[in-house]
């Protein structure tokens, strides 16, 4: 059996495999301009080749929901109408070359205005074109500037902003959205007592400081069809220990099985389970440091899991599926490297990839 392309039907949409292309920012996107933020025909390129190299679903890197919310000045967006038609191409160019078009939906919260990362990754001033960034409190990620604490209302345009660009992603053609709760931007710094230290109805218990997550939930799902997907990524743990950064305490698996649980009575399908970039820490180097999170959030938890982060072998890959540690794969920077990933992936299992099967080729 090689599970890894077998179809999988989330609502009313079927993903050809198990296969997919991960989320990753490519920062170039207009910065300013008519067109900023708008994909370009660098990304209908990117994305259409590694859904013709075999993925069953293409997930468009994270975009800002607000302006404000782009990890930097050359994020995509959906903060306007007028960026619909943009993405209606790149959508439509991942659907022809076979793939199901998805996006993720983000807000960077204090890690926002940052220069890309081969420049040096350094926060963007105002006057060479960033802005001022908000969080939960005034907790600054270290090394970057301290965000002003959100206010209420600010709270409340968030999660209205969320509603809006689910609105156009789906005017856009996009078939699956996934909420960005993870890697240390807006959501990820709600749910973590290391970057919230609220008072009110955002901060203190878990059930408060998941509070935003599921109200972004809802509003995606309040304009999302019935029968469409919509996936949560998540950071299942910062990779601190409760004695660090002053004694507070930090996010855990543990609380990850419990928001996961409370997402998929909000609507979410699918948890993507990624880890850490909350704040510096030290990760484990082996090879399973993040899958292992994935099949106990899986286990414990219900819902579908998609296990993401070094996984570049097709026998590894299928391994996750074949023991039930996960749903799906998500895959990276293998994707980077070869574009027909998924393609030779089948072929080295045996199984029929998409080129493979149109045109009977065999690698």
């Amino acid at each position: 059996m090689t599970e890894l392309f077998e179809p999988l039907t989330v609502r009313g949409t079927t993903i050809p495999n198990r296969v997919w292309m991960s989320p990753m920012c490519t920062y170039s996107a207009l910065s300013e301009g008519p067109d900023v933020g708008a994909p370009n025909d660098f990304h209908v390129a990117h994305y259409a080749a590694r859904a013709a190299g075999g993925v069953g679903l293409a997930v468009v890197e994270a975009t800002g929901v607000l302006p404000e919310g782009r990890i930097s000045p050359y994020d995509l967006g959906l903060w306007d109408d007028s960026q619909i038609p943009a993405h209606r191409r790149l959508a439509g160019a991942i659907a022809d070359a076979g793939a199901v078009p998805g996006i993720q939906l983000a807000h960077a919260g204090r890690k926002a205005s940052m220069e890309r990362p081969w420049l040096g990754g350094e926060p963007v001033s105002a006057d060479d074109g960033g802005w001022s960034v908000s969080g939960p409190s005034a907790i600054a990620f270290p090394g970057y500037p301290e965000p002003a604490a959100m206010t209420l209302t600010d709270i409340s345009d968030v999660v209205a902003a969320w509603t809006e660009a689910s609105r156009r992603a789906l005017e856009a053609g996009y078939e699956v959205v996934e909420v960005h709760g993870a890697h240390g931007y807006l959501l990820h710094s709600f749910l973590s007592p290391l970057s919230n230290n609220r008072t009110d109805n955002y901060g203190g218990s878990l059930e408060n400081r998941a509070r935003i997550v599921l109200e972004v939930l809802d509003a995606v799902r309040s304009v999302w069809p019935a029968d469409k997907p919509v996936f949560l990524r998540i950071s299942t743990t910062d990779w601190v220990t409760e004695d660090a950064e002053d004694g507070r305490e930090a996010w855990t698996v543990e609380d990850s099985i419990v928001l996961s649980r409370w997402a998929t009575e909000h609507g979410a399908d699918l948890i993507d389970a990624s880890s850490g970039a909350l704040v510096p820490a030290k990760i484990p180097h082996r090879e399973d440091y993040q899958t292992r999170n994935a099949a106990l959030l899986k286990a414990a938890s219900g819902t579908l899991v998609a296990a993401v982060g070094r996984i570049s072998d097709p026998v590894a890959a299928q391994e996750l599926l074949a023991t039930e540690s996960a749903d799906a794969v998500f895959i990276g920077r293998a994707l980077l490297r070869d574009a027909s990933w998924a393609n030779n992936a089948a072929a080295a299992l045996g199984a029929r990839g998409r080129f493979i099967r149109q045109y009977d080729y065999a690698v």
